[in-house]
């Protein structure tokens, strides 16, 4: 679940996700979206590739990115249980809180 965070901590690999979301694209595709060099969204494309949240298929000299969306819905689902939120969409309840100036 690490790898999964790190990569969706950056902005960059969370647009990535976005634009993945409308259906496959090259990575020259993905990176006309984006201000960085060549290198830089490589490294994103690795750390995407590692948390397994997308996947990729070499076409010739093009590769081509898929997002693979059931991976980041069970990481999300596995990290919303942690904080008791159900598979079922329910949460556990929130303990009230008081402020001691209305208690007394």
């Amino acid at each position: 679940m690490n790898t999964i965070f790190k990569a969706l901590a950056d902005p960059t690999r969370r647009k990535v996700l976005q634009l993945l979301r409308e259906g496959p694209m090259s990575a020259g595709e993905l990176a006309e979206h984006f201000a960085v060099s060549k290198p830089t969204m490589s490294a994103h494309f690795a750390v995407l590739r590692e948390a397994d949240l997308v996947d990729s298929v070499k076409q010739g000299t093009t590769v081509i990115y898929r997002l693979r969306l059931s991976v980041l819905e069970e990481s999300l689902l596995g990290f919303a249980q942690l904080f008791g939120i159900g598979s079922d969409g329910e949460t556990a309840a929130a303990p009230a809180r008081h402020n001691d100036k209305e208690s007394l």
